[in-house]
């Protein structure tokens, strides 16, 4: 299944993945190939995709919406960090990107605390 995540600022990722996980107005949500067309918003979190090689790629989104049709998945942010990088360093400074990009969409110190656990439990799959 293809997917493509975007913002004002240019395509943040594009490319096949297996699944997705994204953080819906009603909960987390997942998808797979085949999946039911759906269109919703999505509200700050961390959106995390599963790559055909099994690797995942986490990218934190302050808010924006999801069309999802059975073959692809077209992603519109507002703003989005993804959580990559070559060494320790350079993942390090995306998770602090990240968390300041989910502070300013959101004043809930719970919801910035339950991000932050999401992104150090994908990082392992990094």
């Amino acid at each position: 299944m293809k997917i493509s995540i975007v913002t004002p600022f240019g395509k943040i990722f594009e490319g096949e993945i297996k699944e997705a996980t994204f953080p819906g107005i009603e909960g987390e949500f997942g998808v797979l190939e085949g999946h039911a067309p759906l269109v919703t918003n999505l509200v700050p979190g961390v959106i995390t995709l599963k790559k055909p090689d099994g690797k995942e790629e986490a990218i934190a989104i302050n808010w924006g919406y999801v069309e999802v049709t059975p073959t692809h998945i077209n992603v519109l942010a507002d703003g989005a960090v993804p959580i990559t990088g070559g060494s320790e360093s350079e993942i390090a400074e995306a998770i602090e990107k990240a968390k300041q990009l989910i502070k300013e969409a959101s004043d809930s110190d719970a919801l910035v605390a339950a991000v932050t656990s999401k992104i150090e439990s994908v990082r392992g799959n990094l």
